[in-house]
């Protein structure tokens, strides 16, 4: 009887060994899979492109592109850390750029402080509706996308929104802007590896309802969130209006998509929660620059690439989500 229930006791062992093992592994394909997909990606359309992709003028042409979305995609890394979403990122930059293009005649500085200040409001918009009257926030941010893009459409009815041509061209350079975008993530990285902001967003995600036990005024973080990764969004309009000089209808069209997939393509969690990484940030968006450009550059049309960006997304979304963590999103 001893000897029978020692051999099972041995195979229950084994069994959760070889669960934790798998487990283990499964982990670490998800965290290395970005980065793998980025090689491959990258390596992949350079051969099909003829070396084109990652000629030096390519390359200093997909860090143009790169600047935007990853900057927006900081505040929105922190947002989707505590299990919510923002689809008005597109709309942010537009009217940020709106009245960066506007304060740009008056004052560059002032140009700067104004977007960033009409980012967070809108985020601080968001948060109100989210926290205070406890709406979705995918609901909310929806809402808040189609609101503001109808502002933009507005504004720039019988013409575009110039810029100050001469005050900003001197601006448009790669050393500034790569500049802008490394204080953005350096200081966004302290904070959220070193601080207990980082902790408590983690938290946040991982059990709202236990993170207040703990004592984490979850609301408050919540509002602030929203507004910071207004003001984030804010900042980068600025580097969007010094490279195009203007806003059009179009302006910010189209960005919370790619931040999302860029997101997800970089191994963000879409609950967020306790798996998240920094790193999620800078590898998914230049994956998707990456991607992106490279359709480009093998010559398909616009909607056979955005076919092709979906079925990706879908794969990745699959292969990537941890299915026993993922929850609802707030």
């Amino acid at each position: 009887m001893m000897d029978s229930y020692a051999i099972k006791k041995g195979e229950v062992l084994e069994d959760g060994k070889a669960m934790k093992n798998s487990v283990f592994t499964a982990s670490k394909v998800r965290t290395f899979l970005p980065v793998i997909a980025l090689v491959a990606v990258a390596l992949a359309f350079n051969i099909l492109s003829g070396g084109k992709l990652l000629a030096p003028a390519n390359i200093k042409l997909l860090l143009s592109q790169v600047y935007v979305t990853m900057i927006a995609a900081t505040g929105v890394f922190f947002i989707m850390t505590m299990g919510g979403l923002d689809f008005s990122q597109g709309s942010i930059l537009g009217v940020s750029s709106l009245v960066f293009c506007f304060l740009s005649k008056y004052s560059i500085l002032l140009a700067i402080i104004g977007g960033i200040v009409a980012g967070a409001c809108i985020g601080a918009f968001n948060g109100y509706f989210y926290v205070k009257r406890k709406v979705k926030s995918f609901v909310v941010t929806i809402c808040t996308m189609f609101l503001f893009r109808g502002v933009i459409e507005f504004a720039t009815t019988n013409a575009p929104i110039q810029a100050n041509i001469v005050k900003t061209v001197s601006l448009n350079n790669d050393g500034l802007k790569m500049t802008v975008t490394l204080v953005v993530l350096i200081t966004a990285y302290f904070f959220f590896r070193y601080t207990k902001f980082g902790k408590h967003l983690k938290a946040i995600g991982a059990g709202e309802k236990a993170a207040a036990f703990s004592g984490i005024a979850t609301d408050k973080m919540k509002f602030w969130v929203y507004v910071l990764s207004g003001a984030i969004t804010g900042l980068a309009a600025f580097i969007s209006a010094i490279k195009v000089g203007s806003v059009t209808a179009n302006s910010g069209s189209r960005l919370e998509t790619q931040i999302m997939i860029a997101l997800v393509l970089g191994g963000m969690p879409i609950s967020g929660g306790a798996k998240v990484k920094f790193e999620n940030v800078v590898i998914g968006s230049v994956l998707y620059i990456v991607l992106n450009a490279g359709l480009v550059t093998v010559g398909l049309d616009p909607a056979m690439q955005q076919l092709i960006e979906g079925i990706i997304f879908l794969i990745v979304v699959a292969i990537t989500s941890d299915r026993t963590t993922t929850q609802i999103v707030k």
